[in-house]
């Protein structure tokens, strides 16, 4: 039964995005970023939320999103969430207020529609090989694109991380907190419940995502801070999932 839901949701999500990306990049000739994010991403994003709900038995609890800066807070926001699965990905930018740009790999802009689709929505790729060069991009762009009301997402651990294990905390958000003077906010997530890490199977259940009180980074160094971000995301994930953690 997984394998069909699971079967079902990924075929929904490689036939919708066929259109809607090729709408979007066409679109890129005559709307800026703000309007392709809410006019064509956000609605996608929320409908593979929704599939992997009503098809893959994947529901979700939302906790502290009061704080959540609301719409017509300009502060400069980076989003600091716990990476278990792909599933966060879609959702954390169907549901925020302000638009979301992610900081990628370079190599994902050669995927064919979903690459081409990324690449024209205002976000920041880098190349991993180039640190130096890749770190200096990162706060150009990020304080570029937070000044025009965007926020950033970074996840911390660098990459997808097994549910019940840790990863290596890393301070490029916090560093690029401390540069821009953004917020950092923690996000716990436990996604690797119902869609374990490299696994293309959904498990019927339900994810907690938690969010934390934004904290300021000025007068901060940033491998303080993130030790801050690290230790409330695992507190928070252990009391969320107590069952992965022995």
């Amino acid at each position: 039964m997984n394998f069909i839901r699971s079967t079902l949701v990924f075929a929904w999500i490689v036939i919708s995005i066929i259109p809607m990306g090729l709408a979007l990049v066409f679109c890129t000739l005559f709307l800026p970023h703000d309007k392709l994010w809410w006019w064509f991403a956000v609605p996608w994003l929320k409908g593979v939320v929704g599939a992997a709900r009503i098809l893959g038995g994947v529901q979700y609890r939302l906790h502290g999103e009061d704080n959540l800066p609301a719409a017509d807070d300009m502060r400069r926001v980076i989003l600091c969430p716990k990476h278990q699965s792909t599933w966060e990905t879609f959702f954390f930018p169907s549901m925020t207020s302000h638009p979301l740009a992610y900081v990628f790999k370079k190599e994902l802009l050669r995927i064919p529609i979903f690459g081409w689709c990324i690449g024209s929505l205002g976000m920041i790729h880098i190349d991993r090989g180039k640190r130096s060069e890749a770190w200096s991009k990162v706060a150009e762009q990020g304080q570029v694109l937070m000044d025009r009301g965007k926020w950033v997402i970074m996840f911390p651990e660098g990459t997808r991380i097994e549910r019940g294990k840790k990863g290596n905390y890393k301070s490029g958000a916090t560093r690029l907190a401390v540069t821009t003077g953004a917020y950092v906010i923690p996000i716990a997530v436990t996604s690797g419940r119902c869609w374990p890490a490299r696994s293309f199977s959904f498990l019927p259940g339900t994810i907690d995502v938690s969010i934390g009180e934004p904290v300021p980074s000025e007068g901060r160094e940033a491998g303080e801070l993130m030790e801050e971000v690290e230790r409330w995301i695992e507190a928070e994930m252990h009391r969320l999932d107590p069952q992965a953690y022995p």
